[in-house]
């Protein structure tokens, strides 16, 4: 079993879609299949050396997001550690989510308004940009009691300012940050996050399993560990219940963490400090992603909010080829070897410290055959416009590509909404119902399944 979990031979040159999954690094793929072992093994210790593990995980992440051991737990996802952030929040209150915001940290919100939990207000974008301070100030009334927000937005690849985001909240309204689309890609302002929140599976090259759980001691009486199960009081194993809550993160845990997976993260923690932390990571990404869109603007493609200064953009970058059939330019990429990801009539590319210059080139060169023999959308059938960033679903979407009998010559994808079903307008806040969710046509669907196995719809 070991021989078919260790690392043989690491991503393919082309691999430019780190903000789906990033594949395991080595030294994950080592410790995964150890504690596999251990697990399997079960000898004296085995099982302390397994808590050990997931023990020295906690404090690599501390080291990461320069917090103490105990304010980190881990949990088995960031949908998990974001619906246990919002079941801990109780209301009275309001929480502010951006319209756009991805479904992750939507659900738990909404989940939760109406059982306990604060009510849910939607804030529009401003001029595209996932969030900023100005937007948030104008929307922060009396009744705001937090802020749920990505540090990173999975389609345009803009990087919140949480320090800003912070000091316009004030220390008495919490800052709650999906943080999956930039730990491990570049530098976040962490220290400005009340509750954060991030996976292994993306840009840390853990694996799923495991994600980060941060809860800061100066916000921690104000919640309640509405999630905390036996493994998170002082005494599990007590003749009676309820027993008092552990203090820090770990008093909001249902269970134990998922070991293996835990291991896989802390090496993978380790690594990225050894190797300079996010700041040399981020620089070397932010590189590469600037060469690559440079060579899409060459090729004639837009760039979406090509207007972002250097440190507003993470690892994430999203074009589009005007004239180009989207799916036919998704799948060209992909037979020559380069894995992105299509959300409608974007592209998004996300390269990683990793990646090499021959994967640059190997991208310019299929642009270059694309311009050159086509994959032309008819003027009839072309969009007359882009898709509004608030209009296009913000969700980790799996790239798996579109047979070529399945995309007729000069046919618009199935999951476009025709221009005169994109609303002209947004909706203002004060019209949006707390727990309402757009959809369609409000939001176009992707034409990309959530998961390899899920059918297209």
């Amino acid at each position: 079993m070991n021989d078919q979990i260790r690392l043989r031979g690491g991503p393919p040159v082309g691999y430019l879609d780190y903000a789906r999954v990033g594949p395991l690094t080595p030294e994950s793929a080592t410790a995964l299949a150890d504690a596999v072992t251990l697990a399997g093994r079960c000898a004296p210790g085995d099982i302390d050396r397994l808590f050990a593990l997931s023990d020295a995980a906690r404090v690599s992440a501390a080291r990461l997001l320069d917090a103490r051991p105990h304010e980190i737990a881990l949990a088995p996802s960031t949908s998990n550690g974001l619906f246990t952030a919002a079941a801990a929040l109780r209301g009275p209150g309001t929480v502010l989510v951006p319209r756009d915001e991805f479904p992750a940290n939507v659900y738990p919100w909404l989940r939760f308004a109406g059982r306990g939990g604060p009510d849910v207000r939607f804030v529009e974008p401003d001029r595209q940009r996932h969030i900023t301070p100005d937007l948030l100030r104008r929307h922060l009334t009396p009744d705001v009691t937090a802020l749920a927000v990505s540090a990173v937005d999975s389609l345009t690849g803009h990087l919140a300012p949480l320090a800003a985001l912070k000091e316009v909240l004030g220390p008495d309204r919490l800052l709650i940050v999906d943080a999956i689309q930039g730990l491990g890609a570049v530098p976040l302002d962490a220290d400005a996050a009340d509750i954060l929140v991030g996976g292994g599976q993306k840009w840390l090259r853990a694996g799923w399993g495991a994600a980060l759980l941060l809860i800061r001691d100066r916000c921690a009486e104000r919640l309640t560990p509405g999630l905390g199960g036996w493994a998170g009081v002082t005494e599990p194993f007590a003749a009676h219940h309820p027993a008092p809550p552990l203090p820090g993160a770990a008093g909001h845990l249902a269970t134990n963490p998922d070991f293996p997976a835990a291991a896989a993260l802390g090496a993978a923690l380790d690594s990225l400090l050894a190797q300079g932390g996010p700041a040399a990571q981020g620089t070397r990404i932010r590189a590469t992603l600037t060469e690559l869109l440079d060579r899409a603007r060459r090729a004639g493609a837009d760039v979406l909010l090509d207007g972002l200064g250097e440190r507003e953009r993470a690892g994430i970058g999203t074009f589009r080829l005007p004239g180009h059939d989207p799916a036919a330019v998704h799948l060209a990429l992909e037979t020559a070897g380069v894995t992105t990801t299509r959300r409608g009539e974007w592209i998004r590319l996300s390269p990683h410290a990793t990646t090499t210059p021959a994967a640059t080139e190997l991208f310019a060169d299929a642009l270059g055959a694309l311009t050159r023999h086509g994959s032309h959308i008819p003027a009839s059938d072309a969009p007359t416009g882009h898709i509004p960033t608030s209009g296009v679903p913000t969700s980790h979407v799996a790239t798996g590509h579109v047979p070529a009998n399945h995309v007729p010559t000069g046919h618009v994808p199935t999951g476009h909404v025709p221009a005169s079903r994109v609303p002209t307008g947004h909706v203002p806040t004060s019209h949006v119902p707390t727990t309402h969710i757009p959809t369609a046509p409000d939001r176009p669907r992707s034409q990309e399944p959530t998961c390899p196995t899920t059918p297209t719809p």
